[in-house]
């Protein structure tokens, strides 16, 4: 079995720590853990690994947050994979930090990553994960929140929130969605 994990985010220094790209973050933890090392690939970084007889390939597009769909489409037919075994990590501005969900479908709730994904992979059917990371930002101040750094707090915190995920991704593709959403959704 093959699974495509994607973390989005944007690439560049200036976005490499904000709460945009826990994405980004959540997948190079991941690769880190299972010793996995990061090529440049088309459209994306690219990584891959096997953990329990499945194979992870996991990516994070290098075509920009709004344009992830493109990168998303090639790697899924690059690989030959379902877009049931496609899961994306995302950042969501609905959920409280550290407060995560998968989900096997379900809209892009204003996320440009994920409008892009349902664009050009045929509909809003692929399983994602939400990562939750607060709205904690004055009425039309969302872009500056997201695109923000993450607070010295949030910091300490973010590695046990990112390790609950890396567990559902594990979980996702080795038990299945729905027994990982039963044991890990709130």
């Amino acid at each position: 079995m093959k699974y495509l994990i994607v973390g989005l985010g944007n690439i560049g220094p200036e976005y490499e720590l904000t709460r945009h790209n826990v994405g980004f973050l959540t997948v190079d933890r991941l690769a880190d853990k299972h010793g996995a090392t990061w090529k440049s690939g088309r459209l994306a970084f690219t990584a891959d690994f096997k953990f329990k007889g499945r194979q992870f390939f996991l990516i994070k597009p290098t075509t920009y947050m709004n344009l992830s769909g493109k990168s998303v489409n090639y790697w899924m037919k690059e690989h030959n994979i379902p877009k049931e075994n496609i899961l994306v990590v995302v950042d969501d501005v609905a959920l409280p930090f550290g407060k995560i969900r998968l989900r096997g479908k379900g809209s892009a709730a204003g996320h440009n990553g994920l409008k892009n994904i349902e664009e050009l992979t045929g509909g809003q059917d692929y399983p994602r994960i939400r990562f939750g990371i607060g709205d904690d930002f004055p009425k039309g101040r969302q872009i500056d929140y997201v695109l923000g750094r993450w607070s010295k707090k949030e910091i300490e915190e973010l590695p046990i929130f990112m390790d609950k995920a890396i567990e559902m991704i594990e979980g996702f593709c080795t038990i299945g969605i729905n027994m990982t959403m039963t044991q890990f959704n709130d």
